[in-house]
């Protein structure tokens, strides 16, 4: 007959060894299998399950009516024949333009008057338009004016600049201006400036 006491360990005296370190075992490998299993479970869920998501998006791009327009920073008006004959000079227009269906657009040209004064005035400047390679050059002789826009070239609709169907085949567009002013004789001597505005509107 064994007779078995309890030490403050909680180990039982006299006990045989394997028996207290089977109860030792048993306990500490128990409290880990009932905590681990549910986290093992719900690894095994997330590492299982996959998701796939597919979405569209649609691009807008909205075409407008547009147009640009360029000439170089200055032209020269100078005197091509005899004495007090008439000044003369011309510049080329460059423009681009994409006009809608039903609409059309233009190109127009407006003056400050020349500086200083003693000189010629824009009034007196007269313009002819050659050579338009999209729309339509101005029709004759024109005017500058200081108060309102002339004109210089007119677009039809559903036109554009560059090549492709409904375009011209030319890029940038162009169209020859020649300028001419009367040099009268109480023109005071010097070198005048006057500022050209050219604007394109389209639709």
């Amino acid at each position: 007959m064994h007779l078995f006491r309890r030490s403050a360990a909680g180990r039982l005296r006299g006990a045989p060894r394997e028996l207290a370190q089977d109860r030792r075992s048993r306990h500490w490998h128990a409290l880990p299998r009932r905590a681990l299993a549910p986290l093992m479970f719900l690894l095994a869920a997330y590492r299982g399950a996959g998701d796939t998501q597919t979405t569209t998006q649609t691009l807008l791009a909205t075409i407008s009516a547009d147009g640009k327009v360029s000439v170089p920073g200055s032209v020269a008006i100078q005197v091509s024949g005899n004495r007090f004959s008439a000044m003369s000079g011309n510049v080329t227009l460059s423009y681009w333009a994409r006009t809608s269906s039903g609409g059309g657009g233009s190109v127009t040209v407006q003056a400050n008057d020349f500086s200083p004064s003693g000189g010629p005035t824009a009034a007196s400047v007269s313009y002819t338009c050659s050579g338009a390679t999209l729309g339509t050059g101005c029709s004759g002789p024109q005017t500058l004016s200081t108060t309102t826009e002339s004109p210089v070239v007119s677009l039809p609709s559903n036109v554009c600049t560059g090549s492709g169907s409904g375009c011209s085949n030319q890029e940038p567009n162009t169209v020859l201006l020649s300028f001419s002013l009367p040099n009268l004789p109480h023109y005071k001597t010097g070198t005048y400036s006057a500022q050209l505005t050219f604007t394109m509107s389209t639709m």
